[in-house]
């Protein structure tokens, strides 16, 4: 499993986050969505949208056994974090390939992300999580993430309106080693 950096946008990238973010198995674990309709609304990047993200955002792709699985994205401080902190990573994590989830994979990226962050003195990383997403849930809470809070009625699936539950983790903390 790697985490590669990426650098510049592609034709072939921007057409495989078009594939995840339309999938209808995924879409409603990626995006919020405020009804039905948005839920299923078409969404279609370009590649000149993919350089002007890589203006704002670290994105990394996740590769299982050579093939391209998910991406990882970090946001520095943004206006939507819960816990307004300097220096803050935002986290935006999809595994689009089904080959890649139940296996490990999302554990060893969060890994190696937080390696990178670390090395890069960056303080706590933020994530939010909708609360129907029991798998994402269970993943973050594993690697050390506390829930800090709930936005209520914050998406809409399945005929109801859920929570994002908000997570954090503490990077620049010694981790806590058992005698």
């Amino acid at each position: 499993m790697s985490l590669v950096p990426l650098k510049t946008a592609s034709g072939d990238i921007v057409d495989t986050f078009n594939r995840w973010n339309n999938d209808p198995e995924i879409v409603h674990l990626i995006r919020p969505s405020r009804s039905k309709e948005e839920l299923t609304a078409h969404y279609e990047m370009t590649v000149d949208d993919l350089e002007e993200r890589l203006l704002t955002h670290d994105i990394f792709l996740i590769y299982a056994d050579d093939h391209l699985v998910g991406e990882m994205n970090v946001m520095y401080d943004p206006p939507h974090l819960y816990r307004q902190e300097p220096g803050t990573a935002w986290l935006g994590f999809v595994i689009g390939e089904s080959v890649g989830r139940g296996k490990g994979v999302g554990t060893e990226a969060l890994r190696l992300l937080e390696e990178q962050l670390r090395a890069k003195q960056t303080p706590r990383m933020e994530l939010g999580v909708f609360a129907f997403n029991h798998a994402a849930h269970r993943l973050y809470t594993k690697c050390g993430y506390q829930e800090i809070g709930r936005i209520e009625h914050f998406t809409y699936w399945d005929g109801q309106f859920w929570s994002d539950i908000r997570m954090e983790k503490r990077l620049d903390e010694k981790p806590f080693h058992a005698k």
